[in-house]
């Protein structure tokens, strides 16, 4: 599995890089996971909000922080 957080380094894009990051553990899944925070790569994703949550090049979740709970849904 492959995980993308997208956006631009801000606050929000650490908390849902971390939120992930937990999912991941408290499920037991190991993924590889990136920050994109390029504008021109975020766009091919048409994503217009950051931050975003993309699993194996597909946007899951966008414009949005979400808990570890939501984000372990989207994984299963």
């Amino acid at each position: 599995m492959h995980i993308k957080i997208l956006g631009g380094g801000c606050k929000n894009c650490e908390v849902l890089y971390e939120n992930t990051k937990q999912a991941l553990e408290e499920l037991g899944i190991e993924a590889t996971m990136e920050k994109v925070t390029d504008f021109v790569e975020i766009a091919k994703y048409g994503v217009m909000k950051t931050p975003a949550l993309v699993v194996d090049e597909k946007v899951k979740i966008s414009g949005r922080v979400v808990k570890a709970d939501e984000i372990k849904k989207v994984l299963k």
